[in-house]
């Protein structure tokens, strides 16, 4: 299957919204038990646009309104001294897992990081998530840092995974 990474429009906020909100009700992905509506999801991508950051899908082209996958960066801390710092996100639709969606999508984050002239890229990652973690430390990114119980979520305290990418 051809896969290609187009910046996302209207068309793909339902995609988005299923991947966000199956992570949200299956996942530790996302620290969070409230689902999300397109609406929301349209703010918040309006919001990143507006910022200068981007928000990206993976599209089958032979089916160009189902989204694989998608990510996005954004606001690392919101003090001046992290300007040069994003902190990003990738998801990936259950069914189109483990075939290199991930990869691509991160890859192209990291891509244009640096062709805005960032100089870092930060993920959270839940600690129990072994497979993001081996997709971020394959794509050059360190851990450096753990978090021992700051999170909660579906009554279970959970530790933060701080991965770090120099651009």
């Amino acid at each position: 299957m051809a896969i290609e990474i187009v910046d996302a429009s209207e068309r793909h906020l339902p995609g988005i919204t299923a991947i966000f909100n199956h992570a949200v009700r299956e996942t530790f992905s996302i620290w969070s038990e409230s689902e999300t509506t397109i609406d929301l999801r349209r703010t918040w991508m309006a919001a990143r646009r507006v910022a200068g950051f981007p928000v990206i899908v993976a599209i089958d082209p032979a089916k160009p309104d189902d989204v694989l996958g998608y990510g996005s960066f954004g606001t690392f801390r919101d003090f001046p001294g992290y300007v040069k710092t994003v902190e990003h996100s990738v998801y990936i639709a259950p069914a189109a897992q483990r075939r290199g969606i991930g990869k691509r999508v991160l890859a192209e984050l990291v891509k244009r990081a640096k062709a805005k002239g960032l100089e870092a890229m930060v993920g959270g990652i839940d600690s129990a998530n072994a497979g993001s973690i081996a997709l971020h430390e394959q794509a050059g990114f360190e851990v450096q840092g753990n978090l021992k119980g700051v999170g909660r979520k579906f009554g279970k305290q959970l530790d933060l995974v701080f991965m770090v990418k120099a651009l």
